[in-house]
């Protein structure tokens, strides 16, 4: 069974890669660990599209194959992301926020996991976390690992035994200072990514929103300048 012992002498791993901070730090992972990366981005109603041209930017840094999947959520509703609903500015929601997109992550790596079966890659890489995030219920661990256990019996190839699927999650553990910490040191751009949830027409992060919160506190413990542009200052 390929990828389970890593036998291969180049193993092939699919990574979900949104354009942000923890996406491409997991890319950056996944590269050191001698993956050929596939990454994969979602165009999915989102509020707009700087994350994903991030996205491209740093896939064609890495030299990698990108593609980017058309999916409308919008059609579910239910997010600030994806609907006429406010991104909630200058406080952290103790409950699951509306940021928060129906069954995103499940659907973002149930696309990831057909793609990876085509390319026979046993490892599917995305840069969940549970420390510094939003409360989200599909970052977390256990639902990590109830996937990969879906994954294992929803798929030919996991059937007939010739792949064991893994959902690699290298930052899930770790705070946005380790995260930054860790990425630095694998050479990440961080200038090159984008989190904000509700940008300037230009581009520019609000500085207000979730992300951008846990974005600045990242690099603020991390001791490292945050490379992006701001239209203001959380308070």
């Amino acid at each position: 069974m390929t990828n389970a012992t890593h036998e291969s002498s180049t193993r092939k791993a699919v990574v979900l890669l949104s354009g942000g901070l923890d996406s491409a730090t997991t890319l950056a992972v996944a590269l050191a660990e001698g993956y050929e990366c596939f990454s994969l981005s979602f165009e999915y109603g989102q509020r707009h599209r700087y994350e994903l041209e991030a996205a491209g930017r740093i896939a064609r840094k890495a030299g990698i194959c990108h593609r980017e999947m058309a999916i409308d959520l919008r059609a579910l509703g239910g997010s600030a992301l994806t609907a006429d609903i406010d991104v909630p500015k200058n406080h952290m929601q103790n409950d699951i926020p509306v940021t928060y997109v129906p069954a995103r992550n499940t659907i973002f790596l149930a696309c990831a996991l057909g793609w990876a079966e085509v390319l026979e890659a046993g490892d599917i890489f995305i840069g969940v976390n549970a420390v510094d995030y939003s409360g989200y219920p599909d970052c977390r661990p256990e639902f990590i690992r109830a996937f990969e256990t879906m994954a294992n019996l929803a798929v030919r190839a996991a059937v007939e035994r010739t792949i064991r699927f893994r959902i690699r999650t290298p930052l899930i553990h770790l705070s946005k200072k380790e995260i930054i910490a860790k990425g630095m040191s694998l050479g990440v751009d961080y200038s090159a990514t984008h989190s904000c949830y509700d940008p300037a027409p230009g581009g520019q992060a609000c500085g207000q929103c979730d992300s951008c919160r846990l974005r600045m506190k990242g690099f603020s413990e991390a001791g490292i300048p945050d490379p992006t542009p701001y239209t203001r200052e959380s308070s």
